[in-house]
C-alpha cells in the first residue's frame, strides 16, 4: 500500500537484523568463529529495542545462543548452560561486582561457556537476582580500554559499554586474540552512523517546528479532567495474560488470551489489590517468564470468578480507573470483571500531554524523571503497577499546580 505521493505507508523491515531496510546493517556483519560458547540471556524488555546490540552480536557469532526471559526453572537453565557439543566448556558469568575475576588479566585456561545478561543495569541485576543457578556461576568482569562508542545512547557510567562491545573485549581476552574480534564492531558503527545521519537529516525541520511552537502563545498542558480532581478515587490497574503467539495458532493450536494476574492500587489511600488467576487452558511457552510468575505460582491462583468477586468489593462505581493501554483492562472486563465508567488510558493521556509519542512505560518514567516505589505486587504486574501509579500521581500533582494558577 502506498500514499498519494507514491511513498510507502510503512517501511520494509530486514528479517535478519529487524531494522528498517534503509538502515539495515547486515552487509557489515562479519561472522567470527569461536572456541568459546556464547549464551546471551536477554530481558524481554530489550527484545524490540531498535538500537540494541544483543541480536547484532549473535549475527556476528554463528554459534551464539540468545534466550529471552526473566526467571528460568533450575532444570531449564541447566539445559541452557550445558555444552551440547560435549566439549565440557563450563559456564561462567560476565557480570561485575564483588568476587568477579578480571578476565583481561586472568582469563580461564580452557574454553568456557560465556553467559552474558542483556538489558539495562536494573534489568541485568534482576536477571541475576531471580535465578540462583545463574548467580552461583563463577564471575568475570573487565574494565574497557576506551569509552563506549555508543554515541546514540547514554550509559550510566563511562566504564559501561554495550553488549557487543563487551563481547569484543572479553572474547579477545578468552581466546588470546583481541584483533580477531574487532570486525564485530563494523555493524555496530554502521548502525550508529546511520542513526546520527538520520538525526541530522531531520534536525532542520525539527528546529523550524520548535520555533513555530515557541512563537505561539504557550498553552496549558492537557491533563485528563478526572485527574484534576485529586487522588481520591483514582485506582491504577495492570492485567497480565496467558497469551499464545500467533504462529502457534497457524499450526492449529487455538487458545484465547486469558487473564492470569490482576493488580490494583488506590492512589488516595494506598490500598492494594492482587489476585493471581489460575490458567484454564495450557500455559503458553513464554507466559511464565513474561509475567514473571512461576508455573506453580500460576497454577495455585484462584478462579477467575473468585478474582472478579473480590475485585467488586474493592472497586467503587465512582472510581477513576487508570491503566497503561487498553489490553489488560479489556481482558479483565471480558472475563466478567466490573470496571467503572470513568477510565483513563495513561498512554493516550501522556501522548496528548506531550503532543508526541512517549515510547514504552519504562521510557516515559525515565523521561519524566519519576521516582518509582518498590513493586506494589508480585511479578511483572507489580513492577508496572508502581510505574503506572507514579505517572498517575504525576498528572494529579500537575493538575493541582495548574488549578492554583
Amino acid at each position: 500500500m502506498v500514499a498519494s505521493s507514491g511513498e510507502p505507508l510503512w517501511r520494509a523491515i530486514c528479517q535478519a537484523c529487524r531494522r528498517p531496510a534503509s538502515v539495515c546493517y547486515c552487509r557489515h556483519v562479519v561472522p567470527v568463529e569461536t572456541r568459546t560458547r556464547v549464551v546471551v540471556l536477554q530481558h524481554p524488555c530489550e527484545r524490540d529495542k531498535p538500537i540494541g546490540t544483543a541480536r547484532m552480536a549473535t549475527l556476528c557469532l554463528p554459534e551464539a545462543e540468545l534466550h529471552e526471559g526473566v526467571r528460568w526453572d533450575a532444570g531449564v537453565l541447566d539445559r541452557v548452560l550445558a555444552d551440547p557439543t560435549g566439549r565440557g566448556r563450563p559456564p561462567v558469568l560476565l557480570y561485575p561486582g564483588p568476587g568477579a575475576i578480571d578476565v583481561m588479566r586472568h582469563p580461564p585456561e580452557a574454553p568456557v561457556t560465556l553467559v552474558v545478561v542483556d538489558g539495562t543495569w536494573w534489568q541485568a541485576k534482576k536477571l541475576v537476582r531471580e535465578n540462583p543457578r545463574l548467580a552461583a556461576l563463577p564471575r568475570y568482569a573487565f574494565t574497557p580500554e576506551a569509552p563506549t562508542e555508543y554515541r546514540i545512547r547514554k550509559e550510566p557510567r563511562e566504564t559501561y559499554v554495550s553488549t557487543i562491545e563487551a563481547l569484543v573485549y572479553v572474547l579477545g581476552a578468552l581466546e588470546r586474540d583481541p584483533g580477531r574480534f574487532r570486525d564485530m564492531l563494523r555493524p555496530f558503527r554502521a548502525m550508529i552512523d546511520a542513526q546520527i545521519a538520520c538525526e541530522r537529516e531531520h534536525h532542520g525541520s525539527r528546529i523550524r517546528h520548535a520555533r513555530m511552537r515557541m512563537a505561539k502563545k504557550p498553552s496549558r498542558p492537557a491533563i485528563p479532567p478526572e485527574l484534576r480532581e485529586g487522588p481520591n478515587g483514582v485506582v491504577c490497574v495492570v492485567g497480565e495474560a496467558n497469551a499464545w503467539p500467533y504462529r502457534a495458532r497457524e499450526h492449529g493450536a487455538v487458545y484465547a488470551d486469558e487473564l492470569v494476574h490482576w493488580v490494583g492500587y488506590r492512589l488516595g489511600t494506598g490500598e492494594r489489590f492482587e489476585r493471581v488467576v489460575a490458567p484454564r487452558g495450557p500455559l503458553a511457552p513464554r507466559t511464565s517468564s513474561y509475567v514473571e510468575l512461576s508455573p506453580p505460582e500460576l497454577a495455585a491462583g484462584v478462579s477467575v470468578g473468585q478474582a472478579v468477586t473480590a475485585w467488586r468489593s474493592f472497586v467503587r462505581e465512582t472510581d477513576v480507573v487508570c491503566s497503561w493501554g487498553h489490553y489488560g483492562a479489556a481482558l479483565f472486563a471480558e472475563s466478567g470483571g466490573y470496571l467503572p465508567q470513568r477510565r483513563i488510558d495513561l498512554r493516550t493521556a501522556a501522548r496528548v500531554f506531550a503532543k508526541a509519542k512517549v515510547g514504552t512505560l519504562d521510557e516515559l518514567v525515565e523521561r519524566l524523571g519519576l521516582s518509582v516505589s518498590a513493586p506494589l505486587a508480585g511479578g511483572r504486574a507489580g513492577r508496572r503497577l508502581s510505574q503506572v501509579t507514579s505517572i498517575a500521581a504525576h498528572f494529579v500533582a500537575l493538575g493541582a499546580v495548574y488549578a492554583e494558577h
